[in-house]
């Protein structure tokens, strides 16, 4: 079935190798709830706890092919999640920082990975917004939940010739990488809508 859905994959475009080997290795089901494990091979998203979910395998190969990772980079991620795309990373050779504001994710992620040997460098509680200063500047930043307007604290963070890759807007979002090209600049691509759960800032 991982095969399949790698192979289904490719058909939809996505090319890196390193990404579609990760999706065939990854055992997706482990990462949800077990009343969707049938499911897992499906290239859908599904409901996970705290009301977040499971991206669709399509959007976590798509973002995770927009990094263009080589081995051994730092990576931060915004939104651990079930923890799916920090595995994608992880199988990529990244050295992955994650951050999870939401706490019952966060417990549970952070066993999940000790059960399964997942070992990202460092499994944070706290506000994505705000990124990770003191592990800065990353090669590579991606965020998995749809942020209305892009965190200034994340572009200051990035790597002079590093990636982001988050999707912004509201209802829909449109999935955009910036690219630092200097101190003070930056390039920016689009590459069209996606939906994803909201990335929520800490206010206090």
């Amino acid at each position: 079935m991982r095969n399949q859905l790698a192979q289904l994959l490719v058909e939809k475009g996505i090319t890196d190798t390193k990404v579609l080997d990760a999706i065939r290795d990854i055992p997706r089901h482990l990462f949800m709830d077990s009343s969707f494990e049938g499911h897992a091979y499906q290239d859908k998203a599904f409901p996970i706890a705290a009301n977040q979910t499971i991206s669709q395998p399509y959007t976590v190969a798509f973002q995770t092919e927009l990094l263009q990772l080589e081995s051994d980079m730092n990576v931060l991620e915004i939104g651990t999640g079930s923890g799916y795309q920090t595995a994608v990373l992880l199988k990529c050779r990244a050295r992955v920082f994650t951050i999870e504001r939401q706490l019952e994710l966060f417990k549970k992620t952070s066993l999940f990975f000790k059960k399964m040997g997942y070992r990202p460098k460092k499994t944070i509680f706290g506000d994505g917004y705000k990124g990770l200063p003191e592990d800065s500047p990353f090669d590579r930043i991606i965020v998995t939940a749809g942020a209305p307007e892009v965190p200034k604290a994340l572009l200051s963070q990035l790597k002079i010739g590093g990636r982001l890759v988050i999707p912004v807007g509201f209802e829909e979002q449109i999935m955009t990488l910036y690219v630092r090209t200097s101190e003070k600049e930056f390039r920016k691509e689009e590459f069209g809508s996606f939906k994803f759960v909201p990335l929520l800032e800490d206010k206090n």
